[in-house]
């Protein structure tokens, strides 16, 4: 099992919706830790730092867009990876969820079973980025992917897990053409018809307004039309 043992923190106050998350985690190999409150969460991260947090939007003691945002403010040493469960299914929703940090966002009803595709997803991921260079040095951008840290002419960028993994793919295939395929399975690694088809392009956008690269006239970043995305700079050895 590709999980190791990561620890899943569910935030759900619908009993029901969370013992099943719950039942189905356990069941494919993670640690789930069961939460309906706000309060219960913030006490749980700091007593067992989970690694992946699954969070309702509508919450008895606050928003879960709000507590994400709280969450992704602070300076931690593991960014638990983030996906919003919410009723709550436009564009603009999804964009809010985006912008507080979340790295995925699931529309209710959903599969359970697509869900554990999200986390399995998440699991080969991590496996796969020990073998990811330890700094990666691009123009006036420096990565450091293990500690996801990311500066611009040496300030720091806030980046979510998954705009962090979209660098990660760029960053690891300088110069080259990636499709919209090949960035979804590089930096979500799950099939494209689990991903909304708005979120590569709304992590794109967002990478790009945190790197300050223009898309009119960018220097990193640019979208090749029909073909995909291409970062545009050499990697410094």
């Amino acid at each position: 099992m590709t999980s190791d043992r990561y620890r899943v923190l569910i935030l759900e106050d619908e009993e029901s919706m969370n013992r099943g998350i719950t039942f189905s985690a356990e069941r494919h190999g993670f640690l789930p830790i069961q939460c309906y409150t706000i309060k219960d969460a913030e006490k749980s991260i700091e007593e067992h730092a989970p690694d992946v947090i699954i969070c309702d939007i509508n919450l008895p003691d606050g928003s879960g867009l709000d507590f994400i945002s709280s969450l992704r403010s602070r300076c931690m040493s593991r960014r638990p990876y983030i996906i919003c469960l919410t009723a709550l299914d436009t564009e603009t929703d999804h964009v809010l969820g985006y912008e507080a940090g979340a790295d995925d966002y699931i529309s209710k009803p959903f599969s359970l079973s697509v869900l554990m595709l999200k986390l399995e997803a998440f699991a080969r991921r991590n496996v796969k980025q020990d073998a990811t260079p330890k700094v990666i040095v691009s123009g006036n951008l420096r990565f450091v992917p293990d500690k996801m840290e990311v500066t611009v002419d040496g300030t720091a960028v806030q980046l979510t897990r998954n705009e962090c993994r979209l660098l990660g793919a760029f960053m690891r295939n300088p110069q080259q053409i990636l499709s919209r395929d090949q960035l979804l399975m590089q930096a979500f690694d799950i099939y494209e018809n689990f991903v909304d088809e708005n979120t590569l392009a709304v992590n794109i956008s967002r990478l790009r307004e945190k790197l300050c690269d223009n898309a009119q006239n960018p220097e990193y970043i640019r979208n090749i039309r029909g073909l995909g995305y291409i970062w545009m700079k050499e990697l410094q050895q």
